[in-house]
């Protein structure tokens, strides 16, 4: 049978051929889809909706992970800003309608609840690769200058989305569109609803969809799911006085999405491995920034819209020469060869101005080369130490409002009176908790491992010095002190006060007359991360073990007889023998030991150290008649009886 060609096809004729290769170009109208979603189950996507999905500048939210370099540890948490800003639509739309419905008199249109729905999905179209990464550490740190936010760049790119796709929009709602995101009246009509900006980005108490969504989507992928009833929220909601209020019932919901607020950010958002990965993403962004340029990409609509997490992917695969630097911690990152924390410690929040100038990358790195000894470790080429190699970070952990109690900035209603409205009081809700709102998590970095012990130690002198100075003057004294400026140390540590008027910290009361605890407290070491001197060493020995001076065995036996001859000498009359000979037997190796059978020899008792080999003994020197270890002498790093 003859085979009839596609152009024979009475299906395919040129008509029709005409009609396929149209379509590629034209933008047809679509009708409505769902979405199953696995927060929200079933997502209605209208076909207004669908109009701004549907292009390049949304669906590249796709290749922007929702919590950044948090899936290197979470291997599940991996979604992305594309589902979360589907999703705040869906969550927008849904509070709208629901206070159309109960609230008539609140004349909420059609148009009202489309553009607060466009407002949800297009929120976080400004965000760069890595979210945060991007706008809160990297611009930042290469253009000190800027005042670039991502809410700016979703403005820009919202503006690029409807012109390259033709969207038939208004300019007043645009503007309308632009203010829903920002939380507030900018460029709008003044006779727009007020409460209406509550609901993308609410700046009275943080209360708003965006925060319902990323709580429950992120807690679910984390593997830590929140009890926290989104809906019955939604349904509680009320706009009473222009603000939106909820029923007193629900009290207890509302400080929950608070306190999971403050354990997302405490567990998961600062986790520790996770932000050391963001550190080597900025380092390695920072070495490819001047020859790719890509942070003026922020000013070109065209360019930002192509930048994305990929360009991790571009960067390894480069040949370029340039990116050399870039791609060698993009391997550590895969090699798991990453930054070490070296200390961390948590400080009232009220403290935190006099924490970062006390504790700055440049200080520990002179305090470390101050106390450096090439006896403690050797390997170490100190003069190669330099402040890049050392990271402070100061992060603030809260519930929402800072050191405030965010509940103080929600108004509630009740059954009784759902047309008044006011904050609840101590004993409308429970009194169990929290003392204080935020507070302060400090870490200290290295980028090289082998100066983890050098770095704490610099860290803890000028901690030391900075927790021996005074405390903080009574309300009289405070306005005499002069504080040093921050990128100046001190002359003199101990006299520093770390008490600043213009800090938000209150000066002690007057009658105590002492030091603060806490404040010493806040600025003690933290025993749970002391490492020893060889701590990440890669020696023959292994990593994290010491070789020492590799000694010939005719040193040994040499070391040994003249140990011998020494302990033969004359005794000072305290039972033990003159000259140094029970410190130079501290330093010898164990198996140099049993040479050490002669009469005369002081008693040896041995015991094992922590940190030594398997097997390795190191000798407490007993005074003479004792049956202890009470007298031992020796170095600290012995174990005592």
């Amino acid at each position: 049978m003859e085979a009839t060609s596609l152009t024979e096809d009475p299906f395919f004729n040129n008509e029709e051929q005409d009609y396929v290769e149209e379509s590629e170009s034209v933008n047809f109208t679509v009708s409505q889809r769902q979405l199953k979603d696995p927060i929200h189950d079933l997502i209605e996507l209208s076909p207004r909706l669908c109009q701004f999905i549907d292009t390049k500048q949304f669906q590249r939210l796709r290749d922007i992970k929702q919590l950044g370099t948090t899936q290197y540890v979470w291997p599940a948490a991996s979604h992305s800003r594309f589902e979360h800003c589907i999703g705040v639509a869906h969550l927008a739309r849904k509070l709208v309608e629901n206070l159309q419905r109960s609230q008539p008199e609140l004349n909420i249109t059609d148009r009202d609840i489309e553009l607060v729905e466009v407002a949800g999905l297009c929120h976080d179209l400004g965000h760069g690769p890595w979210s945060h990464v991007w706008d809160g550490q990297f611009i930042p740190s290469v253009k000190p200058d800027s005042t670039w936010t991502h809410e700016q760049g979703s403005e820009m790119m919202l503006d690029y989305l409807i012109q390259e796709n033709g969207i038939d929009i208004s300019l007043e709602d645009v503007n309308f569109i632009k203010d829903l995101i920002a939380g507030e009246k900018r460029r709008c009509s003044p006779g727009e609803k007020s409460f209406l900006f509550e609901i993308v980005a609410n700046k009275r108490n943080g209360l708003d969809v965006d925060k319902f969504d990323y709580i429950q989507r992120d807690s679910h992928l984390l593997g830590d799911p929140t009890k926290i009833n989104v809906n019955r929220i939604l349904q509680s909601a009320r706009v009473i006085e222009d603000q939106i209020c909820y029923h007193i019932k629900d009290l207890p919901q509302i400080k929950e999405i608070y306190r999971t607020r403050f354990k997302l950010h405490e567990l998961y958002y600062n986790h520790k491995t996770a932000k050391i990965i963001e550190y080597m993403i900025l380092d390695a962004l920072k070495a490819v920034n001047e020859h790719l340029k890509i942070a003026d990409k922020i000013h070109s609509k065209e360019a930002f819209c192509s930048l994305t997490d990929n360009i991790m992917h571009e960067i390894k695969i480069s040949k370029e020469p340039e990116l050399k630097r870039a791609q060698a911690i993009f391997r550590r990152i895969e090699k798991r060869d990453l930054y070490k924390v070296v200390e961390w410690k948590l400080v009232k929040y009220q403290y935190r101005a006099a924490v970062e100038r006390a504790i700055t990358a440049s200080r520990i790195v002179e305090a470390a080369k101050a106390a450096y000894s090439p006896d403690v470790s050797p390997q170490i080429d100190i003069t190669k130490l330099k402040d890049d190699d050392v990271i402070v970070e100061f992060t603030t952990l809260h519930h929402g409002m800072k050191e405030r109690n965010p509940l103080d900035f929600v108004k509630f209603y009740s059954k009784m009176n759902p047309n008044k409205c006011r904050n609840a009081q101590p004993g409308d809700y429970s009194t169990v908790m929290p003392t204080t709102f935020a507070e302060v998590l400090m870490r200290v970095y290295t980028k090289e491992s082998k100066y983890h012990y050098i770095v704490q130690a610099g860290y803890r002198s000028v901690l030391e010095s900075f927790r021996q100075a005074q405390s903080p003057p009574t309300s009289a004294e405070a306005a005499q002190i002069a504080t040093p400026p921050a990128t100046e140390a001190p002359t003199s540590p101990r006299t520093t006060s770390f008490y600043n008027p213009s800090d938000n910290a209150s000066p002690p009361d007057a009658n105590t007359n002492k030091r603060t605890n806490s404040m010493v407290t806040s600025f003690s070491a933290n025993e749970f991360t002391t490492v020893t001197p060889n701590y990440g060493l890669a020696t023959p020995h292994g990593v994290g073990r010491s070789p020492g001076r590799q000694r010939t065995t005719s040193a040994r036996k040499r070391d040994v007889q003249g140990l011998r001859d020494r302990s033969t000498s004359p005794s000072d009359g305290r039972g033990k023998s003159a000259g140094s000979g029970a410190v130079a037997l501290l330093s010898l190796p164990a198996k140099d030991l049993s040479a050490l059978g002669a009469d005369g020899n002081p008693p040896v008792k041995k015991r094992k150290v922590d940190d030594a080999e398997p097997g390795l003994l190191e000798p407490v020197i007993l005074d003479k008649g004792s049956s202890d270890g009470a007298h031992a002498t020796g170095s600290e790093s012995i174990i005592g009886g």
